[in-house]
């Protein structure tokens, strides 16, 4: 593969029938790799990962979306996570032999088309952004799908391609180029989402906490917690310790104890790394220094060598 891209987008759904059907679409392009994919009832979310090179990655996205439009009804669903439509963000990611531009043409492209193909408005984002504020996922999802009618029309919000006017099951989509982050939640030992949402608060960049961080509160009924949900967007400028050991400062004001944590898709190495410096106190962990780098760097300059 001469370039490799990452493309996470975001469903609006965790229906296993339809999770099934959208990631087939994805399965049938070559030269397209599922890397995870994960779904729950409480965000009613679908998040995957795959990589590709510029036609693939655009093919199997393309496919991806057109099968959720055909599936999910926006008008009947519910979920705790923010979002406008039923192919709700679309990222492109540069990671191997591609650059940021790359991955600006390529939202730029899957905007226009989709737009094109189905009647859905479509925003850009991130680095692909044409207006500073839209840089701002928050700032284009204000209003969420409820409102979104109310809120397209007006001039400042006018998508970049596409109607001036929602879907009718699909709402809207947004798409873009970023580069990679760390999406990282942690599940707290209380049911009182007004509790969790202070926690949340503290570390969202806007609302007075970290740089780089977007966290909110939501609630995991079954299993009587509740949960910080984060995007981390530049985990070198703010690596993982300092969010958790801020979060475990926050909780401890309220005497919530914290359960858990996991990783919402795939952790960049980098900030694993960051972590156990940070914790074990190493002094000489670099990539290098992991065992499967080496193996997987030898072997590739063996290859080079046949």
């Amino acid at each position: 593969m001469k370039e490799i891209i990452e493309c996470v987008p975001n469903f609006s759904t965790s229906d296993p029938k339809a999770v099934e059907q959208i990631l087939n679409e994805l399965k049938g392009v070559q030269d397209a790799f599922l890397l995870d994919y994960t779904f729950d009832n409480y965000y009613n979310r679908l998040v995957v990962s795959f990589i590709g090179d510029k036609r693939s990655i655009f093919e199997a996205m393309l496919k991806m979306a057109s099968k959720a439009i055909a599936l999910i009804d926006m008008r009947t669903h519910k979920g705790q996570h923010p979002r406008i439509g039923a192919v709700d963000v679309v990222p492109f990611i540069p990671i191997k032999n591609a650059t940021m531009d790359d991955c600006v043409k390529l939202a730029r492209k899957f905007g226009k088309t989709l737009a094109e193909k189905h009647g859905v408005p479509v925003y850009l984002y991130g680095e692909a952004a044409t207006k500073p504020e839209r840089r701002d996922l928050d700032w284009i999802r204000e209003g969420e799908y409820e409102r979104l009618a109310e809120m397209i029309v007006k001039p400042e919000r006018k998508p970049d391609f596409g109607p001036v006017k929602p879907h009718p099951t699909a709402g809207a989509t947004v798409t873009g180029a970023r580069k990679v982050m760390v999406g990282f939640n942690v599940n707290l030992g209380t049911a009182d989402l007004k509790v969790a949402k202070k926690i949340a608060k503290a570390l969202h960049s806007k609302k007075g906490g970290l740089s780089n961080v977007k966290a909110m509160a939501a609630c995991i009924p079954e299993k009587h917690m509740t949960q910080i949900g984060m995007s981390i967007t530049d985990f070198e400028a703010t690596p993982l310790y300092r969010v958790f050991e801020l979060l475990k400062v926050e909780a401890s004001r309220y005497n919530v104890p914290v359960i858990s944590s996991e990783f919402c898709g795939l952790a960049p190495l980098k900030a694993i790394i960051d972590v156990a410096v940070y914790y074990l106190k190493i002094d000489n962990l670099t990539v290098d220094r992991v065992l499967e780098i080496a193996v997987q760097k030898a072997l590739e300059r063996r290859k080079n060598f046949e």
